[in-house]
């Protein structure tokens, strides 16, 4: 049977053909070779079957890809690896933070300001020069939930509180932000396009979305490593460092987890192929 005749379910529950193309493309982008892209192609056409879980393919790619090189898995799994912020969701807001201050922003978060009518604790208060973003963060600690309509519409109101008051206090340039580590619906961008509320989803904008700002600035978060374990990345999350980039510079903190000389030079060398440290913060 074609692979293209294979009807695989998503994590959502919804049944799609396989694509092929998409899983190659997905393998690209984590570095790996084409031979290595081909051979995992391959195994994991051999091994699909009608319904496979698309979990199942991912898991098997993933391996794959670790076997050949940790660093290609942990750019294959950057997806999953920001769901792994959770169950919380405020490491996300200050990985959104991050990500806002690399881009040349001055950043605050979980900042409380006094609307027109009532208090509002903003996640992330970006700013340059005078324009000022109040951002929004809607994490899912599960895949297949995406933001609705619902999600805009609240912020939207509470945006719209908040400058009533906030711009008669300064005369910044104001924009409303949603950012989410999943995606909108049609309802929903149709619904910050006219009102001017701007969106960020994993994969919206096209070619703008976290997804390709994480790779364009190198802002990879700690819980893609493949060689760190669950119980020092809750480690490090606590201590709030949330990019593998944080962890170049306070690599005390692996001291501080008692990992072995050779383990910590094996973490770090994957940390800073992930980093690209020729990317520079803009000023």
């Amino acid at each position: 049977m074609s692979s293209s005749n294979i009807i695989i379910e998503k994590s959502s529950g919804e049944k799609v053909a396989f694509s092929l193309d998409k899983l190659r493309s997905s393998l690209r982008h984590s570095g790996a070779t084409e031979k290595d892209v081909q051979h995992i192609l391959d195994v994991v056409r051999d091994e699909l079957y009608q319904g496979i879980p698309t979990s199942e393919i991912y898991n098997k790619a993933y391996e794959l890809l670790r076997k050949k090189k940790s660093v290609f898995a942990s750019k294959y799994k950057l997806k999953k690896a920001i769901y792994e912020l959770g169950p919380t969701g405020f490491p996300f807001e200050k990985f959104i933070g991050q990500v806002f201050y690399y881009s040349g922003y001055k950043t605050e978060i979980g900042e409380l300001l006094q609307g027109k009518c009532v208090k509002h604790e903003v996640d992330v208060v970006a700013t340059l020069g005078t324009e000022k973003l109040y951002i929004e963060c809607k994490f899912h600690g599960e895949e297949g939930r995406n933001c609705d309509v619902k999600i805009p519409l609240y912020i939207h109101s509470r945006y719209q509180d908040i400058v009533e008051k906030q711009n008669k206090l300064d005369k910044n340039h104001t924009q409303g932000w949603v950012v989410t580590n999943t995606r909108f619906t049609i309802d929903a961008v149709t619904y910050g396009n006219c009102v001017g509320l701007k969106l960020l989803s994993w994969d919206y904008p096209k070619e703008s979305g976290l997804k390709d700002r994480i790779d364009q600035l190198g802002l990879y978060p700690i819980t893609v490593s493949t060689l760190l374990s669950s119980r020092e990345k809750n480690f490090l999350l606590s201590r709030d460092i949330v990019l593998c980039k944080q962890l170049l510079n306070d690599r005390f903190y692996l001291d501080h987890l008692g990992i072995a000389a050779t383990r910590k030079t094996k973490i770090l060398h994957e940390i800073k192929l992930l980093c690209n440290e020729t990317t520079k913060r803009k000023t």
